[in-house]
């Protein structure tokens, strides 16, 4: 197995373990620490970065914690504040989705509508109106029914292979995926899509919508053409769905890239997103590139606690931190 593989394991490895330390969750969120990390967290924004709505009981306890908590604020206000210093209020909160899934209008959009929270979902823009899945999805399903391809190493969790694809150059990644689509089994299945009628929907209900590229490749592994498309192809379609440009960008796997920046300035986007696991300070921070925070609607709420104050992820990335070292220690060995 190549280095880097193995360094994707690793890495997947270390997140799995956090994602079941909820000992650890727990501790953390009752410790002196954690009061610390909240009250320095309340002059900075926390842009929390979902998927899917995998859990609405769940996602409706945590819009209920931030109804209370903290002060929900609109992309407009974000803007405003980036853009012209407006100030945000104390402990302020943007809820994002990224991919466009489904379920954000069938079960999330009732939820936040129900509590005036506003929202952003970030949509890939190839994929509206059509059956095609995730393409991660569909590695993991090809991969699960005998599917194989050159450079992508045997053993590989589903989670870790799509991670060592989107490391790939992007034309080698597409030409990885038709290989397993002609080596699987069986095809993945077909699913349902978000509708340029469904997108209008969400906005109509307070959930913007913004751009996510075409089909979701890793940009920083694209060739200059394909970052052109990707962002102005989707800027084009997203334009005509919604009837008006969008003006936010999420980067697909949190990747930032110079050439899509330089492409989403000409277009006049006014904000853009990165996936870093980080509170956001709209006073400091390049427009496009605020920080955003992991979490998903199985989140714990200790483990919820704790990202909001940005305590779990300082924790997370003392974790990396030491694993790099580890690392370079052995390497030198």
């Amino acid at each position: 197995m190549s280095r880097a593989a193995v360094d994707v394991g690793r890495r997947t490895a270390l997140y799995e373990r956090y994602e079941r330390w909820h000992g650890l969750d727990r501790a953390l969120h009752r410790s002196p620490v954690q009061r610390w990390f909240g009250n320095r967290a309340a002059g900075r924004l926390a842009v929390l970065g979902y998927h899917g709505v995998e859990d609405p009981v769940a996602f409706a306890a945590q819009l209920d914690l931030l109804a209370g908590t903290a002060r929900p604020v609109s992309l407009a206000e974000v803007e405003a504040a980036v853009h012209e210093g407006v100030p945000l209020p104390p402990r302020s909160v943007l809820v994002t989705f990224d991919d466009g899934d489904p379920s954000v209008l069938d079960h999330g959009l009732p939820l936040l509508a129900e509590r005036g929270i506003p929202a952003v979902c970030f949509v890939i823009a190839g994929l509206v109106g059509t059956d095609e899945p995730f393409w991660w999805d569909e590695s993991a399903h090809l991969l699960a029914h005998g599917g194989s391809c050159r450079g992508l190493p045997a053993g590989l969790t589903p989670a870790a292979a799509a991670y060592a694809l989107k490391r790939l150059p992007d034309a080698r990644r597409r030409a990885a995926l038709a290989e397993l689509r002609d080596t699987a089994a069986e095809p993945a299945p077909r699913g349902r899509q978000l509708t340029a009628a469904d997108l209008r929907a969400l906005e109509a209900g307070g959930v913007v919508v913004g751009s996510h590229t075409l089909t979701h490749p890793c940009l920083d592994r694209c060739d200059d053409a394909t970052v052109r498309a990707e962002v102005g192809t989707a800027h084009r379609l997203l334009t005509d769905h919604l009837g008006h440009p969008p003006t936010a960008f999420a980067y697909p796997n949190g990747d930032f890239d110079t050439r899509a920046d330089t492409a989403l300035r000409a277009l006049g986007y006014r904000s853009g997103f990165l996936y870093d696991h980080a509170l956001s300070d709209p006073a400091s921070q390049h427009p496009l590139r605020l920080s955003r925070l992991r979490v998903s609607t199985r989140t714990s709420p200790d483990r919820f606690g704790t990202v909001l104050s940005g305590l779990q992820p300082a924790v997370y990335r003392t974790g990396l931190g030491v694993l790099r070292a580890v690392r370079q220690v052995c390497g030198r060995r």
